[in-house]
C-alpha cells in the first residue's frame, strides 16, 4: 500500500494527527468487521459479549451502553439480535421494572472462546506494518480519549 499524501497541506500537526488517527481507525474497523462477519457477529455484537463476560454478573442495559467502545443509539437492536441467537439473556430487574438486566449465556461464552484466540491475529492484520510504535500509541490514545 502506498504512503498517503498530505490531502490538506498547511494543516497543523494536531489536525494532521487527528486525520491520520481517523483514517487508521476506519481501516482497522473495516478489517475487524470482516473478521467478525466471518464468525456470524458484528464488531458491536462482539463488544457487547465482551462487556457481559467481563461483568461476571447481569448488567443493566444502560451500563452496557456506557461501556461500549463505539457509542450507539441502537443497543436495543444489538441485544435483540444477540438474544435471538441465544448468546445473551435479558430479564427485568425485580427491584426496578424499568431496568432490563443483560447476561451472557453459555452459548455466548462458547462463541467468545472460539473467537478470542483468533482475534489476536486479526488485530495484528488490522494494524498492518505498524508494530513498532504500538506501545507508544497504546499509551497515548487513552489521554486523547479522556482529553487529558
Amino acid at each position: 500500500m502506498s504512503e498517503r499524501h498530505n490531502d490538506a497541506p498547511g494543516l497543523d500537526a494536531g489536525a494532521s494527527a487527528v486525520t491520520s488517527l481517523l483514517r487508521a481507525a476506519d481501516a482497522a474497523a473495516r478489517s475487524l468487521e470482516e473478521f467478525f462477519r466471518g464468525h456470524g457477529l458484528t464488531g458491536q455484537q462482539y463488544n457487547v459479549l465482551r462487556i457481559l463476560r467481563g461483568a461476571r454478573s447481569a448488567l443493566p442495559t444502560m451500563d452496557v451502553a456506557e461501556r461500549m467502545i463505539q457509542k450507539t443509539p441502537g443497543l436495543t437492536g444489538i441485544l435483540d439480535r444477540l438474544e435471538r441467537k441465544g448468546l445473551v439473556h435479558r430479564e427485568r430487574s425485580e427491584t426496578d421494572r424499568r431496568v432490563w438486566l443483560c447476561s451472557l449465556t453459555e452459548a455466548g461464552e462458547e462463541v467468545l472462546a472460539g473467537v478470542d484466540p483468533l482475534l489476536d491475529a486479526a488485530n495484528r492484520e488490522a494494524l498492518g506494518r505498524a508494530r513498532e510504535p504500538l506501545e507508544v500509541l497504546s499509551a497515548a490514545l487513552p489521554r486523547v480519549e479522556n482529553r487529558g
